[in-house]
């Protein structure tokens, strides 16, 4: 099977605004990062608006929705206050995603086995509003035939197994087993989590994966080698591995 389909790279700018954060004000600024994330070649932005404001806020959400050219990627808990306000702005797309206040970071994926009346409806709604839906799950067959039967257009699956143990082969066939389903069964597949340009290669060869999220490692990168390099970097690394047809 042939891995040259080209894959989008959307890029999750949600921290640039935790350094915006820790001083408060203005700067730097998400929508701003956006734009230049945009110009450099991603084909997408992905942000994510939490229960807690820790980083991306809601004037940021609207500001995006305003200026991105290519494609904004919502990310959001299953609520009623999130799902009215992606009914009101309409984004290209909204990732339901697990949320606690107390973690650091997204641990895991959705419980798509258990909250299925909550994530069932949440699918509905978005979808009557003309938005596409992804859940973010984990890599198990179990999660990704939960995800088909909700109706969701996609999954994204979490890779932080991976990012943790990437050298350990089952995180990586894991990803790869998930994907095979998940497109076999119609649905479209994006990845991310913890991925950077050292060990995006292997997940970016997958064929199945059409999109990834990268954000952390890529905004750490830029600290050292600009934004928009970043990005083109982080670009080529997915495109080399493509080519490679690794799988």
């Amino acid at each position: 099977m042939t891995s040259l389909r080209y894959q989008r790279l959307y890029v999750n700018i949600d921290h640039v605004a935790t350094v915006r954060q820790a001083r408060g004000g203005t700067e730097p600024d998400p929508v701003a990062a956006a734009t230049l994330c945009e110009r450099a070649g991603a084909d997408g932005i992905t942000a994510h608006l939490r229960e807690d404001r820790r980083h991306i806020h809601d004037a940021d959400i609207q500001q995006l929705a305003a200026t991105v050219t290519t494609a904004l990627n919502l990310e959001c808990a299953a609520t009623e206050e999130m799902l009215r306000l992606a009914e009101a702005l309409r984004p290209a797309a909204v990732t339901l995603v697990p949320e606690r206040r107390e973690e650091i970071t997204t641990e895991g994926g959705l419980d798509v086995m258990r909250a299925t009346d909550q994530l069932r409806e949440a699918v509905g709604r978005l979808k009557r509003a003309g938005v596409r839906t992804s859940l973010f799950i984990d890599p198990e067959e179990a999660a990704v035939r939960a995800a088909h039967a909700l109706g969701s257009d996609a999954i994204e699956l979490h890779t932080g197994q991976y990012a943790h143990a990437p050298s350990d082969a089952r995180t990586l066939r894991a990803l790869a087993d998930a994907a095979a389903l998940a497109s076999s069964l119609g649905m479209a597949v994006h990845a991310g989590h913890g991925l950077s340009v050292r060990n995006v290669g292997p997940v970016a060869a997958i064929p199945e994966i059409e999109e990834l999220n990268i954000g952390h490692a890529l905004v750490g990168r830029a600290i050292f080698i600009g934004l928009a390099e970043a990005v083109r970097e982080i670009r080529q690394a997915m495109d080399e591995a493509r080519e490679a047809d690794r799988f």
